[in-house]
């Protein structure tokens, strides 16, 4: 048993290495597609945190994503030294900071919005904290668009260009590689950086599910009151899952300044947020295996219909937009699955049916 099990994951593993370069074969935009989906499921894992461990509703994680992309936007290119004369005396031509510093900085960053988000919610619960989040990260998407006077600071509705490429060891991420004569292009090597996130967060997330915080998060999200009696620091614990769960996110915002090279609010919807909100509870609250497919389908599906809309488009005479009937698709398959599966594609399993199985 434990040889099968040992032979799933090396086969799993080679399949995730040699996925991108079969992808590429057909052209970069599918492996940007699967850039983008690793993206998404970094995001899902650190909202998971917050919505699956600790049962608290977070309509505005978008916020967190937006602040780790602005701040390697900001620590990346020449946009500071351009808009402040001291900052330029400093560093003529920006500060181009190593990744190195940069995945530390954007957790941390990104933990301590997730702290100032927390603070004020701490005795909300339902809807009035889902309205309240929900309201942050509209102000935060606000405050990228409008930092643009009478400081530039965000460059406004325009955003911020000219971000540098992930450099890691010498190797440049934004320009191809040609190994053992084999050509490797720049999205397929951003391909694996992200996989190495997504591989870290995962083991963050799976060593934090069976800890002393894991547990007592769960024993909050189950009944909060039951929890304070049992001398759990209820208050303390809700601050850490806001922060923790926000350091996720602040890394895969940075990482996604660093892929598209530019950054700006409409990235940073409140549809997004509702995305990822999506993807974890689609996929199965609180159970990391069903939380990383929802993020993987919610994330891919859009651009693999692109090529379902188009020619159901032309059988209708253009009568309906190939992007509304793309939403129409997605919602239609969200409806079916919830009416099917009401607790996620791969729900976590039921507490006790081990004990019943042996009993």
């Amino acid at each position: 048993m434990t040889n099968n099990k040992n032979l799933q994951w090396i086969v799993g593993g080679i399949a995730l290495v040699v996925l991108p370069l079969i992808l590429q074969s057909f052209g970069n935009a599918w492996v940007r597609i699967a850039d983008i989906a690793l993206l998404y499921v970094l995001l899902s894992l650190g909202l998971n945190i917050v919505v699956g461990y600790a049962g608290l509703l977070d309509l505005g994680y978008v916020a967190f994503y937006a602040v780790g992309a602005y701040m390697f936007g900001l620590m990346a290119s020449p946009h500071l030294a351009d808009n402040f004369a001291w900052f330029a005396a400093a560093f003529p031509n920006g500060l181009h900071t190593s990744l190195w510093l940069v995945i530390p900085a954007a957790a941390v960053i990104a933990a301590f919005f997730g702290a100032l988000l927390g603070a004020p919610t701490l005795k909300l619960r339902g809807d009035y904290l889902a309205i309240v989040t929900l309201g942050f990260g509209e102000i935060i998407r606000i405050f990228l668009n409008n930092l643009d006077h009478p400081v530039n600071l965000t460059n406004g509705p325009k955003g911020i260009g000219q971000i540098d490429s992930v450099q890691i060891f010498g190797l440049d991420l934004g320009k191809r590689l040609e190994l053992f004569g084999f050509d490797i292009n720049s999205v397929t090597l951003y391909y694996y950086l992200f996989l190495a996130l997504v591989l870290i967060s995962i083991v963050i997330c799976y060593r934090l599910q069976d800890s002393r915080i894991g547990r007592a998060w769960m024993a909050i999200r189950e009944d909060e009151i039951a929890a304070k009696a049992m001398g759990i620091n209820t208050r303390n614990l809700k601050l850490m899952a806001f922060a923790m769960g926000a350091s996720f996110g602040g890394v895969s915002g940075a990482m996604f300044g660093a892929f598209q090279g530019f950054v700006s609010p409409e990235s940073f919807s409140l549809m997004e947020s509702v995305m990822i909100v999506a993807m974890v509870v689609l996929g199965g609250i609180g159970h990391l295996p069903g939380v990383i497919l929802g993020a993987v389908l919610l994330s891919a599906l859009p651009e693999v219909l692109r090529y379902v809309a188009g020619p159901l488009q032309a059988m209708t005479d253009g009568r309906l937009d190939a992007a509304i009937l793309r939403q129409l698709l997605i919602a239609l398959a969200m409806i079916i699955v919830m009416l099917l599966r009401p607790r996620g594609l791969w729900p976590s399993p039921e507490h006790g049916k081990s004990l019943t199985q042996k009993t």
